[in-house]
């Protein structure tokens, strides 16, 4: 049920060769955008202040009962991580909704996303919608649209992300940019205008 969107970059990542086998040099960073139907992933590389892409893609679950569709999320994203080896997770907290039941439903498979990292030994940093497009795009009411470019122009991706996986490698990114300690996200040349990086 996962659709990763390796075509961007083939699935490989533009990190030096030996970054990547230096664990003082590199971090691997997996986001994550929990949805009951859709669940967003995306996987950086933190290498100094700058930031390569690796993978992402949406794990999608049948219709079906809640049980069956949380074990999707949770074996999906166990893949992604015995795939990727991400060393962090950063997770977008769930907002409250108009409607508690969707609210109820969101919580719980944002609860299957986290089990995943945990039982991978993984440290979760959690960070609200308003936290994650007020790190990449500048402005914390943006809209998806504004997201999906600000990550394609930020991680120099040849084609747009889908918007769960935008968010996701947003998430990401907003981990890298102050999360733990990571320091800050180097933009240099670039400003924001109206909530677009030009």
């Amino acid at each position: 049920m996962m659709n990763a969107e390796y075509g961007m970059r083939n699935g490989t990542s533009d990190t030096p060769h030996s970054a990547l086998h230096n664990p003082h040099s590199a971090i691997r960073i997996l986001g994550i955008d929990p949805g009951l139907r859709v669940t967003g992933f995306g996987v950086l590389d933190k290498v100094g202040q700058q930031l390569h892409y690796v993978a992402s893609g949406c794990i999608k679950t049948p219709d079906g009962e809640l049980p069956e569709r949380l074990k999707v999320i949770l074996n999906s994203l166990g893949e992604v991580i015995a795939q990727h080896k991400p060393d962090q997770v950063a997770v977008e907290k769930v907002f409250v909704n108009v409607n508690p039941q969707s609210t109820l439903l969101l919580g719980q498979a944002r609860g299957a996303a986290i089990c995943a990292a945990v039982l991978a030994n993984l440290p979760v940093a959690e960070y609200t919608a308003l936290q994650v497009k007020q790190a990449v795009v500048g402005n914390g009411h943006a809209k998806k649209e504004q997201v999906q470019e600000m990550v394609q122009r930020l991680l120099k991706l040849s084609g747009t992300p889908s918007p769960d996986a935008a968010d996701a490698l947003a998430c990401a990114i907003c981990h890298a940019h102050g999360g733990m300690g990571l320091g800050a996200l180097a933009t240099k040349g670039f400003s924001v205008k109206k909530g677009r990086l030009v």
